[in-house]
């Protein structure tokens, strides 16, 4: 039978810390599984499933929201497909469900492309690709769009990856995210204002991920050696993501209800509320964005890419022992 995911792509890599190994699905171009010396990093599904609460999956040509799917450009109105019709949200791009082909592949690399084709509220043309590369100390993915259009074409990029010290509860890590300030949002959880963090939204301090409940997006970010966001266990292993420039706001979202085990249908993957209680683990996602919510409507580091140029942003997972 077909994976709900398609095609696996197995990387293997001989590391400092032990051997390494991430599996990467055609659909979606999701990180399915990314693992060292036989530690889970990120949150891994089963392949017959499509991905739970989106993990691991690449978001292009947006991350996040567009409030009522509703845009301008050129002063014409832009009406994209509301792909959450429960709240009335355009959500996560054009290729949720899009079979990536393979590029190249090596034993440790993948590089997997995706084509955005002009349809109903994005009339532009891209081509894509996505290259995850196993490294000594995790991952390292970079992303290449090129616009194949005759005018500028609007864009943003996201991913979103579970993280987690698989020998260790994710209730017992402590989250800290190098970021000053936060964008708090309405009942249908769309953009309403940049503030300064504060309280419980303020992370730079640490706090333990069994006090948290968000699903925040969080800007004004400040790497230390590029690293935006850290989990550590109390024997002090972390994972770490990493940003280069060109992915200035992370998205931290908390769950607990994130479905686990083999034995997972496709409709509890879709509707990860029904899983009974014993199949559902507390999980947290720690999403790159080049780009906030609404970046269509606020241009607010909104990349507009020029007919025939290609834009590239990296982005990683680090693993310390």
């Amino acid at each position: 039978m077909r994976a709900s995911t398609g095609e696996q792509f197995v990387l293997t890599r001989s590391t400092p810390f032990g051997p390494a190994e991430a599996i990467i699905t055609e659909v979606a171009a999701s990180i399915r599984t990314l693992r060292i010396n036989g530690v889970d990093l990120t949150q891994p599904y089963p392949e017959h499933v499509p991905p739970p609460f989106g993990c691991g999956i690449v978001l292009v040509p947006w991350p996040n929201r567009i409030e009522d799917g509703l845009w301008q450009h050129d002063g014409q109105p832009q009406q994209l497909v509301l792909s959450e019709p429960k709240l009335h949200n355009a959500i996560h791009g054009l290729l949720v469900h899009t079979a990536y082909w393979m590029v190249s592949r090596t034993d440790d690399s993948v590089t997997l492309a995706a084509s955005v084709f002009p349809e109903r509220g994005y009339p532009f043309a891209l081509e894509t690709q996505v290259t995850y590369q196993l490294v000594d100390d995790g991952l390292t993915v970079t992303h290449e769009i090129r616009n194949e259009g005759a005018t500028p074409a609007p864009a943003a990029i996201g991913t979103h990856p579970f993280f987690q010290i698989g020998d260790v509860p994710t209730k017992d890590l402590t989250l800290t995210v190098h970021a000053a300030s936060r964008f708090p949002v309405d009942e249908r959880l769309n953009v309403s204002a940049e503030v300064p963090v504060e309280g419980r939204f303020d992370l730079r301090a640490g706090q333990k991920v069994e006090t948290l409940k968000l699903d925040d997006a969080f800007g004004d970010v400040t790497p230390i050696d590029q690293v935006t966001a850290t989990l550590t266990a109390p024997d002090g292993r972390t994972v770490s993501l990493w940003q280069d420039e060109n992915f200035p706001y992370v998205q931290v979202f908390t769950t607990p209800n994130f479905p686990v085990g083999d034995n997972l249908t496709v409709m509890n993957a879709l509707e990860p509320d029904t899983t009974p209680p014993e199949s559902r683990t507390l999980a947290i996602a720690i999403e790159p964005m080049t780009a906030p919510a609404d970046a269509f409507n606020s241009g607010q580091s909104l990349r507009w890419i020029e007919p025939e140029q290609t834009w590239t942003a990296s982005w990683g997972i680090r693993y310390t022992v």
